[in-house]
């Protein structure tokens, strides 16, 4: 019996030990994600310069989200239709992605890494796993990570009227430049 004791106290000892060792994260909360849609008829672009992530070194897991209505248009009357009609933001107010990074790089140590994510991304309350690709850029303690992929609207079921279908392209470029500060 006192030996099962013993061995329980260290069992218990070591998951607490083990959980309370400090995990080396590093986040931002002005990350910025742009994206742009070209046709032969219109180019549509916005930028979100409120974009909050964190990446934990330790893990490798990374989460990014943002508003939906923090998006900035050159016009006005685009940024309306682009939250009432096609991203119904007031019904889905945010945007994320969450996931793993694949590979074992330590990125408390200086350099540049190319990376690739793995997860889901959610856009308009549809989530869909996708791998993301990108660089880092580390000094220790900020990260520089630049990312850039494609979304195909009928992924997230964003319809796009026929009146204006013309205007805007069936994938939008995104793009993506996150300075992620240790913590």
């Amino acid at each position: 019996m006192k030996k099962l004791i013993i061995f329980v106290f260290l069992y218990c000892s070591q998951f607490v030990i083990g959980s309370a060792v400090a995990q080396t994260l590093f986040s931002t909360s002005t990350g910025e994600i742009s994206f742009y849609s070209s046709t032969p008829v219109e180019d549509i672009s916005a930028v979100n310069k409120k974009v909050g992530s964190i990446i934990n070194s330790d893990t490798r897991e990374v989460a990014v989200q943002m508003r939906i209505t923090d998006f900035s248009f050159p016009n006005k009357l685009m940024q309306e239709h682009f939250n009432e009609n096609y991203l119904e933001s007031e019904k889905y107010p945010t945007a994320s992605f969450r996931g793993k990074i694949i590979g074992n790089e330590d990125f408390t140590v200086p350099g540049d890494y190319a990376v690739k994510a793995t997860g889901l991304m959610k856009i308009h309350g549809v989530e869909k796993p996708m791998d993301l690709i990108g660089k880092i850029h580390s000094d220790g303690k900020l990260l520089n990570l630049k990312v850039e992929f494609l979304i195909k609207l009928v992924d997230y079921k964003i319809e796009i009227p026929t009146l204006v279908f013309a205007k805007i392209a069936e994938e939008i470029q995104v793009k993506g430049t996150l300075d992620l500060v240790k913590k």
